[in-house]
Parts: C-alpha cells; structure tokens; sequence
C-alpha cells in the first residue's frame, strides 16, 4: 500500500454516512467497509469481512486472498480470532503470530502466509447475523492502542452502515414480495371473472376450475390465469 492511498478516518466514516441505499446494494456497502478500513487503519495489509448467520459462518468480501485462506480454516476447525470476535462482539488482537498460543495451528498458516499480526473487531448486525472485521497485518505489532481505538470506532460506523443497507434491502425485498402478490392476485380475479362469464359460474367454482387446470399442468395458479388473461385479450378485436 502506498502513502497516496491512505485516507483519514473522517474522510472514511464521512463515506460511510453519506451512502444512499438506494444506489449501491448489501454486497456493495460490505465491499466500501473492507476498501476503507484497508486505506485508513494504520497497519492494515488485508481486510475481510466475517458474517456468522443461521447457515454458518463465511466471508462475505475480502481484500486479498490471503485473509479469504485465513479465514475459512477458522470456519473448518470453528475457532479463531474472526469468530471469537463475531460470536461474543469482542475484539481480539494477535500481536505476533509467532507467540500465539490459542490458536496454534492457525497462527502458523498466517505465519506462512506472510501475516504476522492481526485484528478482529466484532460487528453487532442485527439478531439472527453477527459478524467481525478482520484485519492483517504483514508486520508483528503492527496494531498500536490508537490504531485498536481507531479500528473500533470505523467498525462501529461501518456496524450501522451495514446493518441500514441490510434493512433496507429487505424491506425493497418485501415491497417487491407484496407487488408480486398483488399483481397475481389481480390477474386471479381477471381470469376468475372470464370463467365465470363463459361457465355462468360463481367465484368459488371459478377459482377450483382455475386449481384443477394448475394441477392437471403442474403450472402455478397464477400463471393459469396469466395464460387465461392474455388469450382472451390477444383474440379481442382491435379498433
């Protein structure tokens, strides 16, 4: 990393207030998290971003390929300072990598793969998804008092940045859910009213022509009713 590519912490945490959900999406933000912090926490060589759900613990961005290694053999032994960090929202220093003796055999993979410290800051999401802010270093000690104090405060701005992005992406996606629901619904009662017109029939038995035809075709009501719609208005005449 060059000296031009540093940027100061207000700058970073400025970024991060200033995000519109609307133009960049989860993935998005969690990408900006890991380019940021690797630009503004002094020490940083590589950044990755763990996020623990009910389907496990993965990486969700990285920087590089090493902290990406790194941090999936914690995932395949379930232990390590990114998932320590993740589960209990603490935040785990290892000085030197040569000296660490709670995760042994990790420390001497990051030891062989050039990281000689690192940093894990936990990220308190929301309830069902907790995640942890990994930080490498490629020199021992490379996280002084001010750079542990610096990293948790980004990790708190970018904790509220990521947990905004994910509510207003299920929220986009529920709007979309209900949008589709309606739109088949109103194609339902389309199809309904046709049936009832041409059988003389009530809605109920409208709607039970409309089931049987779905079974018999292993075709979604609404798509019956879709199909119903659109051969009846492609065969009205056009003025």
């Amino acid at each position: 990393m060059t000296e031009t590519q540093l940027i100061t912490s207000a700058e970073a945490f400025a970024r991060l207030g200033r995000l519109r959900f609307s133009d960049i999406d989860f993935h998005g933000v969690l990408t900006l998290v890991s380019e940021l912090a690797q630009r503004t926490i002094p020490g940083a060589s590589e950044v990755s971003v763990t996020l623990i759900g009910p389907g496990g613990a993965h990486t969700a961005v990285s920087t590089g390929d090493l902290p990406l290694t790194l941090d999936e053999r914690q995932y395949a032994c379930g232990q390590g300072p990114c998932i320590t960090a993740a589960t209990s929202t603490v935040t785990i220093i290892v000085p030197e990598m040569a000296g660490e003796r709670r995760w042994p055999d990790w420390a001497s993979d990051a030891l062989d793969g050039g990281a000689l410290s690192s940093l894990s800051i936990g990220l308190p999401l929301h309830e069902a998804v907790t995640g942890a802010l990994n930080i490498y270093a490629t020199e021992p000690d490379a996280f002084d008092d001010a750079a542990v104090s610096l990293s948790q405060s980004f990790a708190d701005h970018a904790a509220a940045a990521m947990a905004n992005a994910h509510l207003y992406d299920t929220q986009v996606t529920l709007t979309q859910h209900m949008q589709a629901a309606m739109q088949s619904r109103a194609v339902i009662e389309q199809a309904k009213g046709i049936i009832m017109a041409e059988r003389r029939c009530t809605a109920d038995q409208a709607f039970a022509i409309l089931t049987r035809l779905s079974q018999n075709t292993n075709t979604k009501v609404r798509d019956v009713a879709a199909a119903l719609v659109a051969g009846v208005t492609s065969s009205q005449p056009t003025r």
